[in-house]
């Protein structure tokens, strides 16, 4: 899933805007210029925040404990705010109702995307997010999954972040209340935004691991103009169900050119046309190698992508 991106509103808050005129005419043959006075104000604080949800749909089993979904909180407004969180599990047009853990709220501390021990707990009113404008903090919400759900149900789990000095209409004011004294005014969000991520029972899981070796065109290991970089995809599923119509998709980067004919699945090659095997290089869009693994279960195995580029 691509995060969605979100930027500050113009101006930052304090900034100070004078505009003085000018005014030209002539007196007897002589051009006179005459100075208007300068007019000041100071941009007030405009308080907006964004939440989006950065995790794909999250495969859990009945009754898995400690099931991080991964949010991110962006400052969409113009000054330095503070916000708090709350998690909300219990909401409708689901199957059944995520457990928020104790404690349910916690920062993605290393900037991992991934739950673990470093991660610190979010505790209100003691370590609120203090965000300047633009700025943005990555959040988990951590459930477990209740006993005696069936495959395929899904729960729902939503994370709201509200400004702390105020919310509201758009457009409604808090005097004096916005950086260096400062009025403060609502803006689009209300001051307030939240976003829902998804839990989804499965009797089957799938573990993904992309690794990358560098070879430079000097024997050496340097990610220099020239190089090869071998791209190795292992997929595995866990489980007793099946992963149905599996496939890899990996969009060549920016500034690397496909090695023709380099595609292979569990060391067998695959040819670059769409064709009778598994595997293609479709450049009906972005450049992509595309592999098929059909449908797979854990009697499979590890099933072995790899392909190669260069750097341009």
């Amino acid at each position: 899933m691509a995060p969605a991106v979100v930027f500050a509103v113009g101006t930052p808050v304090g900034t100070v805007i004078e505009n003085t005129a000018t005014v030209t005419f002539d007196v007897a043959g002589s051009q006179v210029t005459l100075q208007t006075n300068t007019t000041t104000m100071t941009v007030v604080e405009r308080i907006d925040v964004a939440v989006t949800v950065q995790s794909p749909q999250s495969l859990v089993a009945a009754s898995d404990t400690n099931q991080a979904l991964l949010f991110r909180v962006t400052n969409i407004g113009n000054g330095t705010e503070t916000f708090s969180l709350a998690i909300n599990s219990a909401l409708g047009g689901d199957d059944f109702d995520p457990v928020p853990a104790v404690p349910p709220i916690y920062f993605d501390s290393d900037g991992s995307g991934d739950f673990n021990a470093g991660d610190v707990a979010y505790t209100p009113g003691t370590n609120d997010p203090v965000l300047v404008a633009d700025a943005a903090i990555d959040v988990f919400l951590v459930n477990d999954i209740p006993g005696g759900v069936a495959n395929g149900e899904s729960g729902l789990s939503q994370l709201t972040a509200t400004s702390l000095t105020g919310t509201g209409v758009p457009g409604t004011e808090y005097t004096g209340q916005g950086d260096g004294g400062v009025d403060a005014i609502i803006g689009t969000s209300g001051g307030e935004d939240l976003d829902v991520g998804e839990y989804l029972v499965s009797d089957v899981q799938v573990n993904v691991v992309k690794s990358q070796v560098v070879a430079d065109p000097f024997g050496g290991t340097q990610p220099i103009p020239g190089a090869t970089i071998t791209y190795t995809i292992a997929v595995e599923v866990i489980g007793t169900g099946t992963a149905t119509a599996s496939a890899v998709r990996d969009l060549i980067p920016v500034f690397c050119t496909y090695v023709p004919a380099s595609i292979t699945l569990n060391a067998v090659s695959l040819t670059d046309a769409i064709d009778a095997d598994a595997g293609e290089f479709d450049t009906s869009g972005a450049a992509t190698v595309v592999v098929r693994l059909g449908d797979l279960t854990a009697v499979a195995g590890i099933q072995t992508v790899v392909f190669q580029v260069t750097i341009d």
